[in-house]
């Protein structure tokens, strides 16, 4: 057997002897997958078809201690480590070339404590996962708008959803973690053991250990709920976001809505045919409470114009959690997406965004701007690491396409939206939406503000050899 090449924390090159694996896996379920293994080409595969890399071994683990085993031997061997919970990342964060894949997408187990209102959710769980156990009780935790969203990657890094303003951000509903370290320890992050930790946590990234388990507050919610989902023409935009920012400013907080623009794509069943190639302005909103409440609450969105497609009504929740999971197909599309905190919406803010929406070079893209609001607003700086509550908005540009030879066009053309949206910005932004995070360590300060000297000295206190460094990653401090 040839020897696997793998990369070491500090870019050198060493090589794995094979015999070194088959110790590491002695003993343990871990499944151990290698290149020219039958399913390894599905195995590597992360949901953005941009990223295309090769890991030299992912190690699919099945518990906890078989996370333990594969952090102590990646640190050992000195391997560039990646950590995989659902793969959703659009930086493909979860994987590598020529390191080890932590992958715990078996650990998606999700239980419920029903007596404290308490989800106990797997590292490798998936919010489609949460949503179908939580939804046979009428709770909830707010999740991601896509149901395949794992939910490790979307907790850690913040967490908006179709319930934030009235729950508040998914890392805000983490109570406690089960978190592998560095060192290989598994310890508990909670309000009363290592709550440093559990701080980090709630928006600070994978940079801290491996979380193998997560336990979310639930809240009474459905099963049925009613959504707006409602596309108007889209010709004058700038007066669509206006109309959608004079809304946000008197709902509730049940509303959590957001506007986003784009072109309807050809050949698309869910869409009228005569729509084809036609600007769009869709409203998106989820009322959090009694549907014939939310009904009302929602109707100036759809009232705003003749619609062009409505899909909005009385649903079962986890339906609309999935809703728009057609939209972002894993593997086979490409994605870029960047965003930016907006601490106005005034009238010249929307006159840059609907001038540079329009200049879209795919019809699958979309310019997303997410309300803030309501909950999210109320928790402070103690509660999180989490860096973004003062802001209005979050303008997120979605890049969206299939041909490679598009990749150039596409990641310009975001590139240049968001320089035209700085003067509106405090530099600030989410870190789900970040691109390839190509700008390191000066993006991290940007997204963190006041909280980055603070999540660098959690990084040199949990992780001081940054060996968990694939992710948002936060230097350690010293």
């Amino acid at each position: 057997m040839n020897k696997l090449q793998a990369k070491t924390i500090e870019q050198e090159t060493i090589l794995i002897n094979p015999s070194a694996l088959m110790a590491y896996k002695g003993g343990f379920d871990c499944e151990l997958i290698l290149p020219g293994d039958e399913d390894y080409a599905d195995a590597r595969l992360v949901w953005n078809g941009m990223i295309d890399q090769k890991p030299a071994v992912i190690a699919r683990c099945q518990n906890s201690q078989d996370v333990v085993r594969a952090v102590n031997f990646a640190r050992e061997h000195r391997l560039l480590t990646a950590v995989r919970g659902g793969g959703h990342n659009v930086a493909g964060l979860g994987t590598c070339d020529g390191g080890i894949v932590i992958d715990l997408s078996a650990i998606n187990q999700v239980e419920l404590d029903l007596e404290r209102k308490v989800a106990v959710v797997g590292g490798g769980a998936k919010w489609g996962d949460v949503d179908r156990v939580t939804q046979a009780f009428g709770l909830a935790t707010p999740g991601g708008v896509v149901s395949d969203t794992g939910v490790a990657g979307l907790t850690l890094g913040g967490g908006f959803g179709h319930i934030r303003n009235k729950f508040g951000l998914t890392c805000d509903n983490l109570l406690a973690a089960e978190v592998v370290t560095a060192e290989g320890q598994l310890i508990r992050a909670s309000e009363t053991e290592n709550r440093d930790l559990l701080w980090g946590l709630r928006g600070g990234g994978g940079n801290f250990g491996v979380v193998t388990r997560f336990e979310f507050q639930l809240h009474p919610l459905g099963p049925e709920v009613f959504l707006c989902l409602v596309f108007h023409n889209g010709e004058d935009l700038a007066d669509a976001f206006r109309f959608f920012r004079d809304f946000t400013q008197n709902a509730p907080d049940e509303v959590s809505a957001l506007a986003f623009s784009g072109i309807f794509p050809e050949n698309y069943a869910s869409f009228p045919p005569e729509s084809y190639g036609k600007p769009f302005i869709a409203f998106m909103a989820l009322y959090a409470g009694e549907p014939a409440a939310g009904e009302s609450a929602l109707a100036p969105l759809r009232d705003y114009a003749p619609a062009a497609v409505d899909y909005s009504g009385k649903m079962f929740y986890k339906t609309a959690q999935a809703i728009l999971d057609e939209e972002y197909p894993s593997h086979t599309m490409r994605y870029y997406w960047k965003s930016t905190n907006l601490m106005t919406l005034d009238d010249d803010a929307i006159s840059q965004i609907a001038e540079h929406a329009q200049q879209q070079p795919s019809q699958y893209t979309t310019t997303d701007l997410w309300h803030i609001g309501g909950a999210i607003k109320r928790s402070g700086e103690d509660h999180a690491a989490f860096n973004g509550r003062h802001a209005n908005f979050l303008l997120n540009i979605e890049a969206n396409w299939v041909e490679p030879e598009n990749d150039q066009a596409n990641i310009k053309w975001v590139r240049e939206f968001l320089d035209q949206m700085k003067p509106f910005s405090d530099g600030g932004l989410y870190l789900n939406f970040a691109g390839l995070q190509e700008e390191g360590e000066s993006m991290m300060k940007g997204a963190y503000g006041p909280n980055y000297a603070r999540l660098a000295a959690l990084k040199a206190k949990y992780d001081p050899q940054n060996l968990f460094r694939l992710n948002q990653n936060i230097q350690p401090a010293g």
